[in-house]
């Protein structure tokens, strides 16, 4: 096809410009100008290469050895290509040079078309290659535009965007501006890789105290939990890995330099440090910080701890828009009720009066009894059924504390039995319906209609399978369940 020296000095220039890898844009040459040339040979099966070395062009014609010929243009029967080459076989393929073809004008416009793709496709691909090992890192990059409250970073080689919920509130981007942010995700996309950054994410919060924190690089240091409300305030929860090392002081830093270099990058976000430890007690009273916490209840079935403050104290313990209570239960993991000492004290005593009632009812104890098991801390049949016998045996006024434990357990099995009955007469079965054929009901029952109730809760469309049925008697069926169900009883 000739010889084309210039070919290469182009390819180094567009390697070097575009930051590619120069046999790729070889690569894309040679598919440009095969391109080129299909319009020379519209049928052909067509080749192009270019020489790493001395730029000479060369232009094939591609006939593949098949089983059986259906392109005659492109392919040869076995029999004819070891006419060719005794030692072909099948799959085997010929490459015939064809002459030069001119590049005209159309043909030099497709071949610029195809270069670029290509060179676009390798960029997509390098910036994927860069970014993603660097997910959960710090990068700063230089604003080049805002649009609609998005950010868009200049990255070097690669553009980065922050929508306005990775912004921290009240913070201004102009042009031109220096911005460091958390690299959150890196997404490939038709029109190319998307970076997204934040300055928002709980990891820019954690990769700056690692920055500022030695101890926190060096492994002697581990951020436990980050609880963020952007641009406000924050809590991080930090232990210590090793005895000797303060984890909270360390954070802070001499006269508070470290602390405050993460908060004069977050624009003045307050920051509470909080040593992480594994009594979720002390951590949470720790978390509630400033707040002076008075008493604390947990209760670890439902995940709720309920804490007591005084009233002057309430405000703090909660925070402004209860923002205090809300880091420390996405820092805690606990749900934190916050309630004043007498709202504690009213409440305690309204569940000690509960259960004392209860005692006295289901199991005839008297109500000095009764008050006794309370205040010794047995607040449920449960409590009595499956404690210990010598802690029951220890409350004053208990003469057999074996009796009283078989009695409350017999009273939970009848209340069990009691719900149950209360259950099984509520679900009636398809048979009470006076209605009601046979066949239908196991009809029903296949296609898991059970009771009455299911069936007055059902729409025609959910008996359509059921064959025995036409569209009028499934709907007269359902209107009798209903019925029968008392959905159209007069309140």
């Amino acid at each position: 096809m000739g010889t084309n020296v210039e070919m290469l000095h182009v390819a180094d220039a567009v390697a070097r410009e575009k930051a590619v890898d120069r046999e790729l844009v070889l690569e894309a040459m040679e598919q440009a100008l095969k391109t080129a040339a299909r319009r020379t040979y519209p049928n052909k099966e067509l080749a192009v290469t270019i020489d790493r070395h001395s730029g000479e062009i060369q232009l094939f014609h591609v006939i593949t050895v098949v089983e059986e010929v259906e392109d005659e243009e492109n392919e040869i029967s076995l029999e004819d290509a070891r006419q060719r080459q005794p030692e072909a076989e099948l799959g085997t393929v010929f490459k015939d040079e064809l002459p030069p073809i001119p590049m005209g004008r159309i043909a030099a416009q497709a071949a610029k078309q195809v270069i670029n793709q290509k060179i676009r496709e390798a960029e997509r691909a390098r910036i994927v290659e860069e970014f993603e090992p660097r997910l959960g890192e710090l990068i700063t990059g230089i604003v080049k535009r805002v649009e609609r409250n998005t950010v868009y970073l200049d990255l070097g080689h690669a553009e980065g965007v922050m929508y306005r919920e990775d912004q921290i509130p009240r913070e201004t981007y102009r042009q031109g501006d220096r911005v460091r942010a958390y690299l959150r995700e890196v997404r490939a996309q038709n029109k190319g890789p998307v970076l997204f950054l934040s300055r928002t994410d709980a990891g820019m919060l954690q990769r700056l105290f690692e920055q500022e924190v030695p101890e926190i690089q060096d492994g002697l240091i581990t951020i436990q939990a980050i609880a963020r409300d952007p641009g406000s305030r924050s809590k991080i929860a930090v232990i210590s890995n090793d005895p000797g090392i303060d984890p909270v002081g360390s954070c802070v830093g001499v006269r508070g330099a470290r602390v405050q270099a993460v908060v004069n990058e977050l624009h003045g976000e307050r920051i509470d440090i909080i040593e992480w430890v594994e009594d979720p007690v002390t951590f949470v009273v720790n978390a509630l910080a400033p707040a002076e916490i008075e008493r604390v209840l947990v209760d670890e079935e439902s995940g709720i701890i309920e804490v007591a403050v005084a009233e002057d104290n309430l405000a703090i313990a909660i925070g402004r828009r209860g923002q205090n209570v809300r880091l420390a239960t996405e820092l805690t993991g606990w749900d934190i009720e916050i309630m004043t000492t007498g709202e504690e004290e009213e409440k305690r005593s309204e569940e000690s009066e509960s259960a004392k009632a209860l005692f006295m009812e289901q199991l005839a104890l008297d109500a000095e009894v009764a008050a006794r098991l309370v205040a010794e801390g047995f607040m449920s049949l449960e409590d009595l059924a499956y404690c210990a016998e010598a802690d029951l045996a220890a409350v004053e006024g208990i003469e057999d504390a074996a009796v009283l434990q078989n009695h409350a357990r017999n009273q939970l099995l009848g209340n069990a039995l009691d719900e149950a009955d209360q259950v099984h007469e509520v679900a009636q079965p398809l048979s009470a319906l006076a209605s009601m054929r046979d066949e239908v009901a196991e009809e029903l029952r296949a296609n898991g209609i059970e009771t009455l109730e299911q069936l007055a809760d059902a729409a025609i469309d959910d008996l359509e399978n059921i064959e025995s049925l036409t569209v009028d008697e499934a709907e007269n069926l359902i209107l009798a369940a209903r019925e029968a169900c008392g959905w159209f009883d007069e309140t």
